[in-house]
Order: structure tokens, then C-alpha cells, then sequence
């Protein structure tokens, strides 16, 4: 039996290697020349931790991933905290640690286990067909592929969408925009093993631990979409739209290197009904384009990994298969999406009340309340 993935990036290269394990062949195709993160940094939770482990990569992550022993909230004009508590809980519930960890160094790590000279790159699809002896599909170069089934993990643009839908779904604009970037650790910004966020005005600006000394960082702003703004202007616009807040946060918007941050306008889509068309078979933001605000993207396609894996070890029929898997998570997958849309909301201000009701609430803040939430989340997961 032989796969298509189409797609070399974390959910391409965690499915190639979940089919692999289950004894099957796979062949991997990637768009571009050369894969450029999108994004500086990814956090990886013991969800998706777990994940890496029982796909046999979890060295990567354990290496790589930052050292984030605590979480904590700060107002963003004087800088005092609104709430501080350790992870350790999480931690214990879990099962696993969190481990935020660079994009870049992530996709390297993956690519050199699967093998960098056994993934195809410049291979952009243009069409797919299938039939009984299973699924052919052609790039822009002119050539072809055939398998027995496809997995189409080509991201939030994906090509192969609309077969398995049966219609062009459309990307909604979340409302806000987010740069990030890396930089070196500075205490005088925030505690170097610790998750920080200034929050205020429907805005944030948050930095993570990441390897090798270095924050991830990212700022969120609610802005319409499309405006002229690169990074030629990028220190001007984050100076201006972040005017009166706390120092750390003007230490930090003078530390960044504008060539290495990243300026997105966040979308997300809504959840769809189905997941696989015959023999083929959406994963990771190709089958559910989500925001990052519950940090669940990069896991969720690792989860859909684990469990594509799983259902191939159990039926060797590939549509039996391939519906299993859809059973397995649409639903799981959905609720990540409109989770993620809902803390989105209330972060940005979509109801300023709201948003204003949610600060009150982080000063009389345990931790408790929130290390339930992201446990509830973690562990809906198909390894617990």
C-alpha cells in the first residue's frame, strides 16, 4: 500500500511518519523550492508533546522545546501583574510539559527524520483525480503521482480542499494582526522561564521561552485588514499602536530586528462536515484553519496524525479507514477551531465589555480556572 502526503511541513511530515510506522509506504510532496516557516515560534502542548513521543519524534520537541515553568498576566500601562501562578499543575495533570519551540528549528528537526532527500519539492498539485485502482494527482511541473490514497496536509490555502468539499470554502478575517518574531531572553522584559502577556485596550503582547536563549514573541492588534504596512514601518507601527505602555514592552519593540518579524492578518474558516472524499483525506490547517489564540494549530495536526496512523494499524480497507478517521475528528477539531474563535473574541475586543469584564477577572485570578480550561482542552486529545 503507498501514500501520497501532499504537503512537507508539521502535519505532512507527522503523517508520513505516523503511515510509516503503521507499514505504509509514502511519498511526500511539497509546493515550494524551499520551506520557510510561517511564523517565528510554535507552542507545542503535552497534547501535542505526546503526540511527537508516539510518533517516535519526541527528542525533537524535548530538545527544542522551551523551558516554561510559569504562566502570568500583566496590565499594560504600568506593567503590574494581574495574576502569576506556575504551570506545574498542568504539568502534573497532563502528563507532559508545554514546550514552545521555533518554527524553524522544528521543521529542520522533522525534515532531517523523515529524510530531506526523500521529500519532493516544486511540486505544486494542480488536480487529483481517483478510481478504483486509487488516487493520481498532477503538479505544475507536468508530472504525476499515483498512490492507493492521498493525504492533503497543503495548509490553509490547500489545492486539494475543494475535491474532498465539494466547494471553495472562503477564510474569515479574525480582525486583528500579529507579528512576531524572536530575541534574545531580557529579564528587564520578562522572567525567562515564564509565559508573559501585558494585555489592555483589546491588544497584547506576549513572549514565550524558545531554545537557545531567546523569547518568542508576538504583538496583537485590532486593525482592518489590508493596510499598507511592511516591514519598512514595522518599529514605527508597533511604536505607535503600543504609545504608553508598560517599559518592558518599549524594550522589547526596540530589541526586535524588523527584517525577522513576521506581520499576519489572522484568519481562520469555519469547521467543515466532512474531512475525507473517497480515498483522500484532509490534515492539519488544510482540514481546520484556526487562529492561533488557543495555541492548538501545529497540535491538532499532529493529534490528526496519531490517529491516521492508528486507523490504518486497525483496518486495512482504506475507505473504512479513512471514515474512521473523519469519525475520530471532525468533532475534535471543530471544537479546536471555535474554541480558539471564542478566546479570540474576548482577547481583541470584539465586545469591549467583555474583554474589559475578562481583565477584571485576571486580578482575582488563582490559575486555577485557566490551567482547567487548557487541561479540558489537552486532554480531549485521542492519547489523553
Amino acid at each position: 500500500m503507498k501514500a501520497l502526503v501532499i504537503g512537507g511541513g508539521i502535519g505532512g511530515l507527522s503523517a508520513a511518519v505516523a503511515l510509516e510506522n503503521a507499514g505504509i509506504d509514502c511519498e511526500v510532496y511539497e509546493a515550494v523550492k524551499e520551506i520557510k516557516p510561517v511564523g517565528a515560534a510554535i507552542s507545542i502542548w503535552p497534547n501535542g508533546v505526546k503526540c511527537m513521543h508516539h510518533l517516535g519524534m519526541g527528542e525533537i520537541i524535548e530538545t527544542f522545546g522551551g523551558p516554561l515553568r510559569s504562566m502570568a498576566y500583566q496590565d499594560h500601562l504600568r506593567g503590574e501583574v494581574l495574576t502569576q501562578f506556575s504551570l506545574a499543575p498542568l504539568i502534573s495533570r497532563t502528563g507532559g510539559r508545554p514546550c514552545p519551540v521555533s518554527r524553524a528549528e522544528l521543521q529542520r528537526e522533522m525534515l532531517d527524520f523523515w529524510g530531506r532527500d526523500r521529500v519532493q519539492f516544486g511540486k505544486r498539485v494542480t488536480h487529483t483525480e481517483e478510481n478504483s485502482d486509487g488516487v493520481t494527482v498532477w503538479f505544475t511541473d507536468g508530472t504525476s503521482a499515483h498512490g492507493d490514497f492521498l493525504i492533503a496536509a497543503d495548509g490553509s490555502h490547500s489545492a486539494l480542499r475543494p475535491y474532498v468539499l465539494g466547494y471553495t470554502p472562503e477564510r474569515r478575517y479574525a480582525g486583528y494582526v500579529n507579528w512576531n518574531g524572536l530575541v534574545q531572553i531580557d529579564e528587564a522584559i520578562a522572567p525567562a522561564e515564564q509565559w508573559t502577556t501585558f494585555v489592555g485596550e483589546g491588544k497584547r503582547v506576549s513572549l514565550m521561552p524558545v531554545s537557545d536563549g531567546r523569547f518568542y514573541f508576538f504583538f496583537d492588534v485590532p486593525l482592518p485588514a489590508g493596510l499598507p504596512e511592511d516591514r519598512t514601518t514595522l518599529r514605527a507601527d508597533l511604536s505607535r499602536y503600543f504609545s504608553g505602555w508598560a517599559a518592558p514592552v518599549q524594550t522589547l519593540i526596540a530589541a526586535l530586528n524588523p527584517e525577522t518579524t513576521n506581520r499576519i492578518e489572522i484568519h481562520d474558516i469555519e469547521p467543515f462536515d466532512r474531512l475525507v472524499r473517497g480515498k483522500v483525506a484532509l490534515l492539519g490547517d488544510a482540514g481546520h484553519s484556526t487562529t492561533p489564540d488557543i495555541g492548538q494549530g501545529g497540535c491538532a495536526a499532529m493529534e490528526d496524525a496519531v490517529v491516521l496512523g492508528a486507523v490504518f494499524r486497525e483496518h486495512r480497507d482504506i475507505e473504512s479507514a479513512l471514515r474512521e478517521y473523519e469519525i475520530q475528528r471532525c468533532d475534535r477539531v471543530r471544537d479546536l477551531v471555535l474554541k480558539a474563535r471564542k478566546r479570540c473574541d474576548v482577547t481583541h475586543g470584539k465586545d469591549m465589555a467583555l474583554t474589559q469584564a475578562w481583565y477584571q477577572e485576571l486580578k482575582e485570578e488563582t490559575g486555577e480556572r485557566i490551567i482547567n480550561g487548557m487541561c479540558e482542552t489537552i486532554q480531549g486529545g485521542p492519547l489523553g
